[in-house]
């Protein structure tokens, strides 16, 4: 199980089994190679060396959506993760998913009650 974090240093996410989950233990997404995926196939972005989901901010490559594994029993969630290392500024072209973007990786269940 490996951290994912955000650029500010915060621990947002896991990475287990090519799998990515929140710290809550809701599924996200799923890995191929280096490219995340969110639960319904879309293309999220690329985790780095560092530990972190990002993207470019403009992504002219049309990828195709791919079919979700099944999804994946959720794991035990530690109480709390290492510090992040020491992260590096990002260039204006590529974007951290989590700052830029978190409505993206939020799970929302299909069982939960509409808002009234």
């Amino acid at each position: 199980m490996q951290p994912i974090y955000r650029s500010d240093g915060a621990w947002v996410a896991v990475y287990k089994d090519g799998h990515l989950f929140n710290v809550d233990g809701e599924w996200i997404g799923f890995v191929r190679g280096r490219e995340v995926f969110d639960t319904s196939g879309l293309y999220i972005g690329f985790l780095s060396d560092d530990r972190r989901l990002l993207r470019k901010r403009s992504n002219p490559i049309k990828r195709p959506r791919l079919q979700p594994p099944p999804q994946p029993k959720r794991p035990i969630i530690p109480a709390s993760m290492p510090l992040a290392p020491l992260l590096r500024n990002l260039p204006y072209q590529i974007i951290d998913m989590f700052e830029a973007y978190p409505e993206r990786l939020t799970y929302i269940s299909e069982t939960r009650p509409d808002m009234e």
